[in-house]
């Protein structure tokens, strides 16, 4: 793919986006059966982007972060309001201003941004309190706190700390080592120049993807392309992250053209820390994660290798974090036990008067000859009350009659029958804060 293409693709038609609301809407109105039957199809939309209206409320979906607080009801403010470790809450009240000091969030000291940021930080370190606090979850909080309050926000990054990334930001970080060491077996497959390269300079995977990694490039990209991976992070899993570091050392390190100037082990690393903005790129980028051909499967099979590796010259690892779930599916089938359902409110509101019609539906045989009895004669058949109604729902299916008081009762003919709210000009709106907090 050229980057030319990349850059035609970027923009996408507002009409296009309008569809893609409506198709999340329904997807996370009904999210458990969409995950259970049609997991692919939520895979490829979450490629395509999630729109940014729904971006929030899907990526608690997809990382279990919303089950997780239906389970633990009031936890998050029983941690908000305890007084916390003051060796973590020093270091965190440091961090609060280095995040994103330009977004209007952050940028001003004890705004609201910056207290959500502390207040999640520290309710983190007082639910794990064996690992406390890493500097590289504050980028990862503050880009969730971006898109949802601060509870919702915890239990978001409460899921990439355990399921997503386990041990990532415990204290001797031996799983980014170990992961840096799979990102280099697996970069001999995808770019033998770069690899070759890397291993002549003797360069140590841990200086040029430890902040890659552990801040799932909140820091390195792009911001259009930050969230363009992660949709497709908390969609796949850790897949994406390696994807992008391989797409990254491929197009940066990948020819002798581009090797020129990296003679030495300085050059090198230097160009690893000022990419090119051609292929951090949007439209680019996310198209050579895609295409890349690294599974889970790939990458489980040379963690085994490494942790070999590991146990035979260092020992047995002293942090022994949860396995790694690849992905919302992974995560939803390793839930325990029965869960609660996620049945959210409807998120579409129409007038209270209004008739729901579809445009693909058919009224039922009975609800047809009605209708040419009323015309013909004028009147309703007997066998339905003065204050009854058939209603057909939005998906076509007829509700069972209702009684209606006199005033309410509407004659089926009075509606417009190219009536398509679906199609509507206006935007469409969530009935839940969190969908729109931006």
């Amino acid at each position: 793919m050229s980057l030319q293409t990349g850059r035609r693709l970027e923009e996408v038609p507002l009409e296009v986006l309008r569809q893609r609301e409506s198709k999340w809407l329904d997807m996370l109105n009904n999210w458990d059966k969409w995950m259970a039957k049609k997991h692919k199809k939520i895979r490829l939309r979450c490629q395509k982007g999630i729109p940014p209206s729904l971006r929030g409320r899907a990526w608690q979906y997809l990382s279990g972060g919303k089950v997780k607080l239906q389970q633990n009801p009031g936890k998050f403010d029983e941690l908000d309001m305890s007084p916390g470790d003051p060796k973590w809450l020093d270091v965190i009240e440091r961090d609060l201003h280095r995040q994103f000091p330009f977004h209007e969030m952050f940028v001003s000291r004890g705004g609201h941004g910056q207290q959500d940021l502390f207040r999640v930080l520290k309710a983190y370190t007082l639910y794990r309190p064996e690992e406390g606090y890493c500097q590289a979850q504050a980028p990862i909080a503050a880009v969730l706190l971006m898109h949802m309050p601060a509870e919702q926000a915890f239990w978001c990054l409460v899921q990439v700390c355990e399921k997503y990334l386990p041990g990532y930001y415990s204290e001797k970080l031996e799983a980014i080592q170990l992961d840096g060491e799979i990102l280099f077996s697996l970069l001999q497959k995808v770019s033998p120049v770069a690899h070759k390269h890397l291993s002549r300079q003797k360069i140590d995977p841990l200086l040029y993807m430890t902040e890659w990694f552990m801040c799932a490039f909140a820091r390195t990209l792009p911001w259009s392309s930050v969230l363009r991976v992660w949709d497709m992070f908390f969609c796949e899993g850790v897949k994406i992250i390696f994807r992008v570091g391989l797409v990254l050392l491929k197009h940066a390190l990948g020819s002798p053209e581009k090797l020129k100037a990296c003679q030495g082990q300085y050059e090198t690393i230097e160009q690893l820390r000022s990419l090119s903005p051609k292929i951090m790129q949007e439209a680019f980028l996310v198209q050579e994660v895609i295409e890349l051909p690294v599974t889970e499967r790939q990458i489980e099979r040379e963690h085994l290798i490494q942790l070999r590796r590991w146990q035979e010259t260092r020992g047995e690892l002293e942090c022994r974090s949860p396995p790694r779930m690849h992905g919302a599916k992974a995560i939803l089938d390793a839930e325990p036990g029965p869960r609660p359902t996620l049945q959210p409110s409807p998120s579409i509101r129409l007038p209270p008067d209004a008739a729901l019609l579809s445009s693909k539906a058919k009224p039922p045989k009975q609800v047809q000859k009605e209708q040419r009895r009323t015309k013909a004669s004028g009147q309703l058949d007997k066998s339905l009350g003065p204050n009854q109604a058939t209603v057909m729902t939005a998906s076509g299916d007829a509700c069972p009659p209702q009684d209606l008081s006199p005033k309410d009762s509407v004659p089926q003919d009075s509606a417009p029958k190219d009536l398509t709210y679906h199609h509507s000009q206006e935007s469409l709106t969530s009935q839940e804060s969190e969908d729109t907090y931006l």
